[in-house]
């Protein structure tokens, strides 16, 4: 099962999927920036969804009737962040928040979470030609840093800040050459 990878075309159809089952989904990680590219720059293990909590039950539906419906234990694992997958390849990360009576949006518990402003996930762009809802272009950016830097990350934030005219964040520079062919994110 160390295998993942997750191709446009699955990933338009849990979209799809998604959007049958009322599920409010939005876009994130990896996939997110190359929908707010409008191009797939990289191969990606897994699909990185941020969805409202409330609306559990129907994503669980959706995931299930596309056979993505088992909890791929990961370190770290938290109610509001965990990872399915299908026991083939397809994987998905799971990000749960809930609306704040402000309009903000919260991740996380009370002890370990917080606010962030309801327009990190208010992004548009495309995957092999379909409209999806994903994470702004300076959240992505944001939230693909605070950690150890990874080859992903360092190919992914250069792209989006080149287009977008966001500054590069320090540490990051553009990779030279391919991107390695093993599990990506």
């Amino acid at each position: 099962m160390s295998n993942f990878s997750m191709s446009a075309k699955d990933v338009v159809a849990l979209v799809e999927r998604l959007e049958s089952h009322g599920v409010d989904a939005c876009i994130g990680g990896g996939w997110g920036v190359d929908a707010l590219l409008g191009e797939q720059t990289r191969p990606h293990a897994d699909l990185d969804v941020w969805a409202p909590a409330a609306q559990l039950e129907g994503l669980f539906r959706a995931f299930a009737g596309a056979g993505v419906d088992r909890i791929f234990p990961w370190p770290n694992d938290r109610p509001w962040n965990f990872v399915l997958h299908d026991g083939a390849g397809r994987r998905v990360d799971l990000h749960l928040y809930e609306p704040l009576a402000d309009g903000s949006l919260h991740y996380g518990s009370v002890v370990e979470g917080g606010p962030f402003p309801a327009e990190a996930l208010a992004g548009h762009g495309s995957i092999a030609g379909t409209a999806v809802r994903c994470e702004s272009a300076e959240w992505a950016v944001r939230w693909h840093t605070g950690y150890e830097v990874r080859e992903v990350d360092r190919h992914d934030v250069p792209l989006l800040c080149q287009k977008f005219g966001i500054p590069l964040p320090e540490g990051f520079e553009p990779l030279d050459g391919p991107l390695p062919s093993g599990p990506q994110a």
